[in-house]
């Protein structure tokens, strides 16, 4: 039994089990997440259809798996177009900015197959059928709605995230989106630092000259471009800050805040969140958390 089981398996969590909610789970639910997978609630949302079967297929080694085949919407509408693209993975609620894209390589992928009309939840409704009252692992790619749909949860939910992931654009892919400055604006306002950061990119050359100069007579491009990427979107995540003021957390939080720690590999905020529980709660699992987190220290700067 790993530690993680042995922390998942106590009363802490009989009850209470750790809540993990992915939008836009296409292709997979989070590797991330399958340490502790078995003994967790996982909620995932995808609209479309044409990938969303990868999913439930593959994802079957949970506690408890809710599927949403439906648009996540921070309104109150029950309907919404949703924009088919040839690539599924870059579908959105939002319109592509077709005028911006065609600066970029990658911008073929965001051509419109279609415009459909969709069932749209809210989260706040979706946990509420799901029977939880908070997340705990908040992981979103929804195609420019992030920071809206995370602000959607509200402020006390918010608050009670332990990890927050998202996907948010940098340059103009899809119109009125959420950018990365807009995320970073509202999480320094929140008892949240930044965990990691990815910068994603592609080319920055229009389709007409990959056309024009770029294409053989079968229309496939030719190899051998030197192209230099530029910076189009980002993946990056963030840690509650466990602050001393944060009395909204509980031990049930700090024990799960320190083995998300240990999957995310910062062993030295474990290690914060264990001494920290041991002050607050004063009990043997935090002492026996932190001579763990100090034994991962050592054994990785000895690398």
């Amino acid at each position: 039994m790993t530690i993680i089981d042995e922390i998942l398996e106590s009363d802490f969590f009989s009850d209470n089990p750790p809540v993990l909610l992915d939008i836009g789970a296409s292709t997979a639910i989070h590797p991330k997440w399958q340490p502790l997978a078995r003994h967790s609630i996982c909620i995932a949302f995808d609209a479309d259809d044409r990938e969303i079967g990868y999913a439930s297929t593959a994802s079957k080694g949970y506690k408890k798996l809710h599927l949403f085949n439906s648009l996540v919407s921070d309104g109150a509408t029950v309907e919404a177009d949703f924009f088919l693209t040839r690539f599924p993975l870059c579908s959105s609620l939002l319109k592509p900015d077709q005028q911006s894209l065609a600066r970029y390589n990658f911008g073929n992928l965001f051509e419109l197959d279609k415009v459909v009309r969709l069932k749209t939840v809210q989260l706040r409704e979706a946990l509420k059928a799901a029977g939880v009252a908070k997340v705990d692992w908040f992981k979103t790619d929804s195609q420019g709605t992030d920071l809206r749909l995370f602000n959607s949860l509200g402020n006390d939910l918010i608050r009670q995230t332990l990890v927050a992931e998202f996907e948010p654009g940098i340059v103009d892919a899809y119109r009125g989106e959420d950018k990365l400055h807009d995320l970073m604006r509202f999480m320094d306002s929140q008892p949240f630092w930044m965990n990691d950061m990815h910068i994603k990119g592609t080319q920055r050359i229009s389709q007409e000259a990959l056309r024009r100069c770029f294409q053989d007579h079968t229309g496939q491009l030719r190899e051998g471009m030197s192209l230099k990427t530029s910076p189009c979107w980002s993946e990056v995540s963030y840690f509650n800050s466990f602050g001393p003021e944060a009395d909204w957390l509980n031990q049930r939080d700090y024990l799960l805040g320190w083995i998300f720690a240990l999957i995310e590999g910062q062993y030295g905020f474990g290690l914060d969140i264990a001494l920290q529980g041991g002050k607050r709660f004063g009990t043997a699992v935090f002492e026996q958390l932190a001579e763990c987190s100090v034994e991962l220290l050592t054994r990785d700067s000895s690398r």
